[in-house]
């Protein structure tokens, strides 16, 4: 990497925090290594060992954190106020090259008394601060918002949620778009081959577009819309590159320890580095002190492929400091 590069992935870091400083976010420094993780069976982790003093050399399993977001969530529970972090988060299995990167440096945010709207707004606000330092010429910071149900309706040519009621027709759609989804394969999966492949490809590369409104069937801890198909999700993307995700974050204890026991099974069941998972993280979505625990909204943003949007460069490793083989 050039010193001119240097400098311009030095401004935006730089500009990011002045941006969640001036609105008033404590920015945390937690953990890089965690005793156990939230489950997430869509993602491998690294493990490391820790040897334990005084012991004739025994060894306590740690494992390296795709997110901060399992220590952040327990500041939250204690002290309930807006906060960021930017740091390095890992991702086993991951191709290093173009979009992707087994070490990287995220940037999470997230907003009391505030909902996956609202957090868009955030980030609108924060774009046009950056692109103030970064303005990449043919880019526009402006984010525009389509549904997911939009979006396969306007870029796969059909109604997602008709086909996914319908026995085999996420299936059919999948074979009449020139993909061969393997057999057994259920709702999530047929959906993700499709919007792998067929979706996120149409996207719009001169302008920074939000998904919004994603389907009930994929898991995650985001809190259902009214109508109970979706969840309060929207993922940004930025000349067609995922630069982040964002929930409405599910804020109820029960259902919190329905998802963790749900991802466990499965991360137990398909994971190629399984990790422990702390059967009580659910207790801190629990009342303290009587109130309970504050409705927010979390963004974790990918500041590489941030950095790589916003200086023109067409892959990561092109804003990596020291690219991984």
């Amino acid at each position: 990497m050039d010193l001119e590069l240097l400098r311009e992935r030095a401004a935006v870091i730089r500009n990011v925090r002045a941006f969640f400083d001036r609105l008033g976010y404590l920015e945390t420094d937690t953990p890089l290594m965690a005793p156990d993780l939230i489950p997430e069976s869509c993602l491998e982790v690294f493990e490391i060992s820790r040897l334990l003093p005084g012991r004739a050399g025994q060894k306590r399993p740690y494992w390296l954190i795709p997110s901060p977001e399992i220590w952040m969530k327990r500041l939250i529970a204690s002290h309930r106020v807006s906060m960021y972090q930017i740091c390095k988060c890992f991702r086993n299995g991951e191709s290093a090259g173009r979009f992707h990167s087994p070490e990287f440096t995220m940037l999470e945010y997230y907003t009391m008394n505030a909902g996956y709207r609202d957090s868009l707004d955030i980030t609108r606000e924060l774009f046009a601060a950056l692109m103030e330092h970064c303005a990449e010429p043919g880019f526009s910071g402006d984010i525009e918002t389509v549904t997911i149900a939009e979006a396969f309706s306007r870029w796969a040519g059909f109604d997602l949620y008709a086909a996914a009621e319908r026995e085999g027709g996420l299936e059919a759609e999948a074979r009449r778009l020139g993909l061969d989804p393997m057999p057994g394969l259920g709702t999530p999966e047929i959906y993700d081959l499709i919007f792998i492949h067929t979706v996120e490809p149409k996207l719009p590369k001169d302008r920074l577009v939000a998904l919004t409104d994603y389907p009930a069937f994929t898991p995650c801890m985001a809190r259902k819309n009214p109508e109970g198909k979706t969840v309060q999700r929207w993922e940004l993307y930025g000349r067609g590159v995922e630069l982040a995700n964002c929930y409405s974050e599910e804020t109820d204890p029960y259902e919190v320890r329905k998802f963790f026991e749900t991802e466990a099974a499965e991360k137990e069941r398909s994971a190629l580095v399984r990790h422990a998972v702390d059967p009580g993280y659910w207790k801190n979505f629990l009342p303290l002190r009587g109130e309970p625990f504050p409705q927010c909204s979390g963004v974790a943003m990918g500041l590489d492929r941030l950095i790589m949007v916003l200086t023109g460069r067409k892959t990561i490793d092109g804003v990596l400091p020291f690219p991984m083989d």
